[in-house]
């Protein structure tokens, strides 16, 4: 199948897009998926300046790199949130304007819908990203949480996501939610809730990252298994479990790399998530998008990590096969 492995950008908006891709390739990636923020890829640049998006191709050009998806998940994030002070760190001044939370729920949203355009005039046809949440908040059902309470927030959801997903729609692109803890999707039984909300509109899906599901502790490939149709993208990340006795699948309120954490996101192939039967649900479903590298360990060198993750996905990704292994007994 040879999927390409690429390296998404988000965690190296600190580099010029040029330093990061220079890097890539010399680490043996195929492509990047562009992160909107840092230099990376910029939505409303790409929309208002001629020759931006063609600067964009020639410059992963240069180092035999491609782009299948970009990725919004900061302004996403404020779509469907309860806005509060955290916000304004992830998002641009032109989103965040004024701060009054209604502004920038509405400023995000019209983000998110020309991010499809963009994403259309740059010729990829997935952009990842979060939702946010109207109802994350509630998670522990105290004080007492009615059903209604939460049927009402994936409501609002959907009346807040369904205008975009249709500009998506209309752009021939379809947005794949990274199903996260904080998202309006965080496990199996919250994406069919989603989906239920949004009538199945064709142009939502998800972005597969298996460590999101390892440390809450259910088996990554069940979400393969319930919703083949709509894996859009895959990262490839990992996560350790700790569970000691004394920490907490909830960490506490300890910062990433705090090693009292009860779980904490590693290099890919350092933590709990069996690859080998991911890639064999993806073959199963016929997934033939890239394996995107999303590298998060706070307790490595990232260069060190992201040059031997390229080298290790490309190991574990295999074709299936097209006979069966016992063919040959037959006469």
């Amino acid at each position: 199948m040879s999927r390409p492995v690429t390296l998404f950008t988000g965690q190296w908006a600190d580099l010029p897009l040029a330093t990061l891709a220079e890097k890539a390739a010399a680490w043996g990636y195929d492509g990047l998926e562009l992160a909107c923020w840092g230099d990376h890829f910029e939505v409303d640049k790409a929309l208002a300046q001629d020759g931006y998006v063609q600067g964009r191709h020639d410059l992963l050009a240069r180092f035999g790199l491609k782009c299948y998806a970009i990725s919004n998940h900061l302004v996403g994030q404020c779509v469907s949130d309860p806005i509060d002070a955290r916000h304004q760190s992830i998002v641009p001044g032109r989103i965040w304007g004024d701060g009054d939370p209604a502004g920038v729920q509405a400023r995000a949203a019209e983000e998110m819908a020309n991010t499809a355009r963009a994403a259309r005039l740059f010729g990829v046809e997935v952009v990842n990203g979060f939702t946010g949440s109207p109802v994350w908040h509630m998670l522990y059902f105290f004080p007492p949480t009615s059903p209604a309470l939460i049927d009402a927030g994936y409501a609002r959801f959907a009346d807040q996501w369904r205008p975009i997903l249709d500009v998506f729609q209309q752009q021939g692109v379809r947005f794949a939610l990274e199903v996260h803890p904080t998202e309006i999707a965080y496990d199996i039984y919250t994406a069919e809730k989603t989906l239920a909300a949004l009538d199945g509109h064709p142009a939502f899906g998800f972005n597969f990252d298996p460590s999101h599901f390892q440390h809450q502790l259910f088996d990554p490939v069940n979400f393969i298994r319930r919703f083949p149709e709509r894996i859009f993208h895959v990262h490839i990340k990992d996560t350790k479990v700790r569970l000691n006795g004394s920490s907490s699948i909830l960490s506490s309120h300890l910062p990433f790399g705090d090693d009292r954490r009860g779980w904490d996101f590693v290099s890919p192939g350092h933590g709990d998530v069996h690859f080998e039967g991911i890639i064999r649900a993806l073959n199963r479903i016929g997934y033939a998008g890239p394996l995107s590298v999303e590298w998060e360990d706070s307790g490595m060198d990232r260069e060190h990590g992201a040059a031997e993750s390229a080298r290790l996905v490309k190991q574990w990704d295999f074709k299936p096969s097209s006979v069966a292994f016992d063919a040959a007994f037959e006469k």
